[in-house]
């Protein structure tokens, strides 16, 4: 058996690595994946076929690299996924909670970057739910369910960017800063919650070392919604709440590329 070590310095939060679990699931050689989001480290244990694993990697522009290969024997130790399901499924609710409990609230306090957080947490929810759905699920069916996910997806970022332009160029409520604060402060709080889960998922010790991976999208976002309500609240301006709505619905614009690339 051989055990092969990859740097995949894109891979900064689950949902790339929700992305790439889907990716290689169809490789029967892979005996199992370990995953190191801190570090940007996946390590693949598999019988031969390290071409396709490689390729497979390429495909999702992940800017990943092959560091070295190793042989191991057949009792090598490999990370148990048993309970990989279960915590996937707790990871599914608190994004999806948050959705609803941001976009709601974006919406009453008139804020943008609110509102696009909320379609991040959607984004992530749909990678968590196609993991889900892949269990026992044929590949065809999961990538078809993947391409709706991606257009939904990219359908609400456009509808965000647009809804951002006309709110630059019209006159629209100014956005409730403290709102944004404070849903902006527990949202942060939920994320660091699901990287904790998903990095305890590895049977690795449960630290919370994941929640201060500063590079992760979700983080930073919440970061950037928390700043932006100060700079509103500075400023009396709306302009910062509509500079991180559309960070945000780039990122969230990116994603849906990325699963539809996944489904083809």
């Amino acid at each position: 058996m051989n055990k092969s070590e990859f740097l995949i310095t894109k891979m900064d939060c689950p949902s790339e690595e929700n992305i790439i679990r889907m990716k290689l699931n169809p490789i029967q050689e892979i005996k199992s994946l370990e995953f190191h989001i801190e570090k940007r480290m996946l390590t693949v244990f598999h019988n031969g076929n390290l071409s396709d694993i490689t390729q497979s990697l390429d495909d999702l522009n992940f800017n990943s690299s092959l560091i070295k290969t190793d042989e191991v024997g057949e009792d090598a130790v490999i990370p148990s996924e048993e309970n990989h399901s279960s915590l996937l499924w707790k990871v599914l609710i608190i994004n999806l909670s948050f959705f609803v409990i941001e976009i709601l609230t974006g919406f009453i306090s008139h804020s943008m970057g609110l509102v696009a957080d909320s379609l991040d947490m959607l984004a992530d929810a749909l990678v968590y739910s196609l993991s889900l759905f892949a269990v026992g699920g044929s590949m065809l069916k999961k990538k078809r369910v993947a391409k709706l996910s991606g257009y939904f997806q990219l359908i609400l970022a456009i509808a965000g960017v647009i809804e951002i332009i006309r709110r630059f160029l019209g006159h629209v409520e100014f956005p409730d800063f403290r709102v944004m604060i404070v849903i902006s402060f527990f949202a942060l709080i939920a994320n660091g919650i699901c990287l904790y889960l998903l990095q305890k998922s590895k049977s690795q010790e449960a630290h919370m070392k994941a929640s201060m991976i500063f590079t992760s999208n979700d983080v930073v976002i919440n970061v950037g919604v928390i700043i932006a309500g100060i700079l509103v609240f500075l400023f009396e301006s709306k302009i910062p709440d509509l500079i991180i709505g559309t960070l945000v619905f780039i990122i969230v614009s990116r994603g849906a590329f990325t699963i539809l690339k996944l489904s083809k």
